[in-house]
């Protein structure tokens, strides 16, 4: 077992110190210049979103409640009496007490009633007002960048194309592989 062992690891240094004596030149990649000829950028174009608030300034209406204590109920007593009297007038016996009382809680509710609509607009105030108001609003850019290079050069006298990601100058650096054939 330890003589192959020791085979193996002799051969295997055999072969590598050969290589090491190879020909460097045999299959090896140099490297030259070719004159470029035309240089195109790639652009590409694309549309960028952009969302942005749009504010605008709109009028708003306000209107302001009237003050009133809403504990004051001497004008509801006040149409409750009237009421009452006026219902007094009508009927006789049992029917003008009725009258008195139908009169005295119709006048009540008269005013109350009126006070609650003259509440919403007697003595209010009304006034508009600018608020600012705002809503998102997405908005598309178009943008363009170069994504690479269209190159056009010539090497030996022969014209070639290829792309590349960045911009070559005058003259560009070329990989030649030789190696024979057979």
């Amino acid at each position: 077992m330890r003589a192959s062992v020791l085979t193996a690891l002799s051969l295997s240094l055999t072969l590598a110190a050969g290589t090491a004596v190879a020909d460097p030149r045999d299959g090896e990649t140099r490297v030259d210049y070719a004159e470029v000829i035309r240089v195109d950028p790639i652009i590409q174009t694309y549309e960028r979103p952009v969302q942005r608030d749009q504010c605008w300034r709109e009028p708003v209406t306000y209107r302001t409640a009237a003050r009133r204590d809403r504990n004051d109920r001497a004008p509801a007593i006040l149409g409750a009496i009237v009421g009452g009297v006026i219902g007094n007038q009508f009927g006789s016996g049992h029917g003008r007490d009725a009258a008195t009382a139908a009169g005295a809680l119709l006048g009540y509710h008269a005013v109350r009633d009126d006070q609650r609509y003259q509440d919403r607009y007697r003595g209010s105030r009304e006034y508009t007002r600018y608020e600012e108001r705002c809503a998102p609003r997405t908005e598309y850019f178009r943008d363009e960048r170069v994504t690479g290079y269209d190159v056009t050069y010539r090497y030996r006298g022969e014209v070639y194309r290829t792309v590349l990601d960045y911009h070559p100058g005058d003259r560009m650096e070329v990989a030649v592989d030789v190696r024979p054939l057979r």
